[in-house]
């Protein structure tokens, strides 16, 4: 019956561990949505409460982190428990990084607001958010369901990103060429691109981890990168 009742007792930890996770996933999620409108729209205001809000964030990554060291030392969890507490430490240092760099968006985007926008970058830019965001709801399904079938499926699904990544990289970089006075609001757009495309690589860490914790194993190979382009590509060095 005390083997029971510690049984019990971890599920319910664990439930609410997760339910925390589920809210952080939220968080971010909300807090990319409101960075990618913020920044098609000029919207400084909902850039700011995208900076504000990152503390929330991080708030729940602490509290995360300490619940988890407390159910370890408490419960004492074993093989396939012990692994997936693990593995929400992990997920919820990648919601953490995550949100980041939904928060470097809305930084850029003051820097940017008084410049007009590249003509085809805000269409691609929401492509991106809404590809990444699609991913970030299947990998936190795959880990709540314990699904590495479906976290292979979002790992694969990344050179999607890395493609719309390259797409716009070669548009920015056309616009500086032709003309100079592009350079600054094309680099910003740059950057802000590739906090996307670094967005969909944390969530292909998240599927990894997935993996990790329902087969006790890692994929057998790296997933191959579409982003062929680097920082030297805008510089010419």
């Amino acid at each position: 019956m005390n083997g029971e009742h510690i049984h019990s007792a971890f599920d319910r930890d664990l439930e609410q561990l997760q339910a925390d996770l589920v809210r952080m996933a939220g968080l971010v999620e909300q807090a990319l949505r409101d960075a990618t409108n913020a920044l098609v729209t000029h919207d400084t205001e909902l850039a700011a409460k995208v900076r504000r809000e990152d503390k929330r964030i991080d708030a729940l990554e602490d509290a995360i982190n300490e619940e988890a060291a407390r159910l370890i030392a408490l419960r004492a969890p074993l093989a396939g428990d012990m692994r997936l507490v693990l593995s929400v430490i992990k997920i919820s240092g990648h919601l953490e990084r995550m949100g980041d760099y939904a928060k470097n968006m809305a930084k850029r985007t003051d820097l940017i607001a008084d410049h007009p926008m590249v003509e085809t970058a805000p269409a691609v830019l929401k492509r991106m958010a809404n590809q990444v965001i699609a991913m970030m709801h299947q990998v936190v399904e795959a880990h709540i369901s314990q699904d590495s079938a479906l976290a292979h499926e979002v790992r694969d699904s990344d050179a999607e990103v890395d493609q719309m990544y390259n797409s716009i990289f070669r548009v920015l970089l056309t616009y500086m060429m032709e003309d100079p006075r592009q350079i600054a609001p094309c680099m910003h757009l740059h950057f802000i691109a590739k906090n996307l495309e670094r967005i969909g690589d944390h969530t292909t860490s998240i599927a990894d981890q997935v993996i990790y914790a329902v087969d006790g194993l890692r994929p057998d190979e790296d997933r191959p990168k579409a982003d062929l382009t680097s920082v030297k590509d805008l510089t010419g060095s």
